[in-house]
């Protein structure tokens, strides 16, 4: 079992790192975002995962900004940002153009989306993927009709969800942080770091900050391979070699119906929340993937 590393360096860099927090209203709902870096260099757009928030991405953002303008999304019902009664995929894309228009992305940003943001990025590449340099799925897969269909009919069977739980103190609650799925985690400042970003104080105490009801009255709707082979830009998949959020089936899926259109790489011994894991090599693999596709455009 491994042991708790001290404070590595990036970590002080990260959270040292000049940024600026901003708002745009998308069909009536406050949505936060956080820029790095200077406008006018290729934009990006980092989208976070299921029940989390654009803190997330706190130890990978600040080191792409000396070659990207990167703008981190709080998702509506998550973060700093407005709840809805309702969620669409159509939505949830028109948060994400909105806020690369906002955070002055320039024309076509690249969308980079982990776990959850991934289906956002799908769906937004869906319906602007004219618009967009690229889209990057970061331990997001494409499933099959059939597990597509599984996955929703467990979602049915587990009912409405309940509401989060009120701790009367703020460690209480860092207490129960967990990442999900649980993974090893060499460095407890980052958790610490996530997991507090994540609380909100309440009548009582602190609860956290998600929307528990989110996925109640998430419409998805069928096509997600439909939806992909359909993109009019370019993807590409960056897989945790030993992630177990998702149906393992999933993978050889995804490879196959890519037809050499999409590479799929992994980075080695990371889990899904690999930005916690390996920070610097995400910033390398994100790097030498958009970097690859600006010189693609360069030449072209």
């Amino acid at each position: 079992m491994s042991t708790p590393m001290e404070k590595p360096e990036w970590f002080d860099r990260a959270i040292a790192a000049e940024r600026t927090d901003a708002e745009v209203e998308v069909d009536g709902c406050r949505i936060h975002y956080a820029t790095w870096g200077d406008t006018g260099q290729p934009g990006v757009i980092l989208i976070h995962g299921s029940h989390a928030h654009l803190e997330w991405w706190r130890f990978v953002a600040p080191f792409l900004a000396a070659q990207f303008r990167i703008a981190a999304i709080d998702l509506s019902g998550n973060g700093d940002s407005d709840w809805r009664e309702r969620y669409t995929g159509d939505v949830f894309a028109k948060e994400v153009m909105a806020v690369t228009e906002a955070a002055d992305l320039g024309p076509r940003p690249f969308v980079a989306g982990h776990s959850f943001g991934g289906f956002v990025a799908l769906e937004t590449g869906h319906r602007y993927g004219s618009d967009l340099g690229g889209i990057l799925f970061c331990d997001y897969t494409i499933p099959s009709p059939e597990l597509f269909v599984e996955w929703g009919l467990r979602a049915e069977e587990n009912g409405p969800a309940r509401p989060t739980r009120v701790y009367e103190d703020l460690e209480t609650a860092l207490g129960r942080f967990r990442l999900m799925p649980e993974q090893p985690c060499e460095h407890p400042d980052v958790l610490e770091h996530v997991g507090r970003q994540g609380l909100r104080q309440v009548e009582g105490g602190w609860t956290w900050k998600f929307d528990p009801a989110m996925y109640d009255y998430l419409e998805i709707g069928p096509g997600q391979d439909e939806k992909f082979l359909g993109l009019a830009c370019r993807s590409a998949f960056l897989l945790g070699e030993h992630s177990e959020d998702y149906d393992p089936r999933c993978v050889p899926h995804t490879r196959e119906i890519t037809g050499g259109r999409a590479a799929v790489y992994s980075i080695p011994a990371t889990h899904h929340h690999y930005m916690f894991q390996e920070p610097m090599a995400v910033v390398s693999a994100i790097k030498g993937i958009l970097l690859s596709w600006l010189a693609q455009d360069a030449a072209s």
